[in-house]
C-alpha cells in the first residue's frame, strides 16, 4: 500500500491553478498510475478535508530542442481535486493567494 505522500508528488502553483483554489479546486502533480480513488483518499488523509470528486490529466511529453541536441519532456499526470462545500480550505494554498 502507497503512502499519501508517494501518490501526490508537488503542488502546482501557477495563475491559473490559483484562480481555481479560490473554488476549492487544488491541482496537484500525482503518481502516473494513480487512480482518481487513491488521490482523493490521499488528498483526504494529507490536509484532513473532504474531497467531493477528481479530475485527471495526462500531461504528454514535449519536444524540446537546444542547439543540436534535441529530446522531449517527461510525461506527467495532474490531478484537479475538488472539496466539498461544507469542507475546509488546504492551508499551504491559502498562504500563496
Amino acid at each position: 500500500m502507497r503512502s499519501c505522500y508517494d501518490i501526490i508528488l508537488k503542488p502546482i502553483i501557477t495563475e491559473a491553478s490559483m484562480d481555481l483554489a479560490k473554488n476549492k479546486k487544488y491541482t496537484f502533480r500525482v503518481l502516473k498510475d494513480a487512480t482518481k480513488a487513491e488521490i482523493a483518499t490521499a488528498v483526504e488523509q494529507a490536509f484532513k478535508v473532504e474531497v467531493a470528486s477528481v479530475n485527471t490529466v495526462s500531461v504528454k511529453r514535449k519536444p524540446k530542442r537546444r542547439g543540436m541536441v534535441s529530446g522531449y519532456t517527461a510525461a506527467w499526470k495532474k490531478a484537479i481535486v475538488t472539496l466539498t462545500e461544507g469542507s475546509d480550505t488546504i492551508e499551504f494554498f491559502d498562504g500563496m493567494m
